[in-house]
């Protein structure tokens, strides 16, 4: 009878011990959902636009008017892209005799792809939260009550790529934890 041990290493994970072929899975699948959570995003950003008449002159709001949506989306395509590519360096990891600097260059990666989403999730909520309340101190008004299906499509946009920004995090507590895990082997 074969045991758990020997029935994880057939197939899918050929030659990975089972906490490998774990880690392997659990890298894969968080990537995948990062990938689905930043590609979701984009097009709900590029597609946000409310045409409204103000003053009897027609004003069209869209991501491209604010920088700090523009580089939320430059930064959801940027994680995408290296996500769909950090997937083959993580395909590479699944043989059992993957050196430790592997793990470690796998770590660098997330935390960039991390800090990337944490910069644009920020700058696009402090935009949002002045859309929405305005600041009173500098007599900025809040124009969401004027383009409420704008601001609605820019808060979906930003709350996906904080799902995505979740992810990334999950992936380096997981980095983590494997580098960690090797240093006591």
């Amino acid at each position: 009878m074969a045991s758990p041990q020997k029935t994880s290493e057939q197939g899918f994970f050929q030659g990975a011990s089972h906490s490998q072929g774990s880690f392997i899975m659990a890298q894969i699948t968080i990537r995948f959902l990062a990938i689905a959570f930043t590609v979701a995003a984009i097009p709900v950003m590029i597609t946000a636009e409310e045409p409204i008449s103000l003053f009897g002159m027609a004003v069209s709001p869209s991501y491209k008017q604010s920088s700090a949506m523009k580089f939320l989306l430059g930064a959801n395509a940027t994680v995408c892209a290296f996500t769909v590519l950090s997937l083959l360096f993580v395909w590479s990891l699944r043989r059992s005799g993957s050196k430790h600097i592997n793990y470690f260059l796998l770590h660098l990666h997330d935390m960039v792809m991390t800090l990337l989403l944490m910069s644009g999730c920020s700058a696009a909520t402090a935009v949002g939260y002045l859309s929405q309340y305005g600041q009173p101190e500098t007599s900025w008004s809040p124009i969401c009550d004027i383009v409420k299906k704008f601001c609605h499509q820019i808060l979906i946009s930003t709350v996906l790529s904080y799902l995505a920004f979740f992810c990334y995090l999950a992936l380096d507590i997981l980095s983590v934890h494997k580098f960690l895990s090797r240093e006591t082997e």
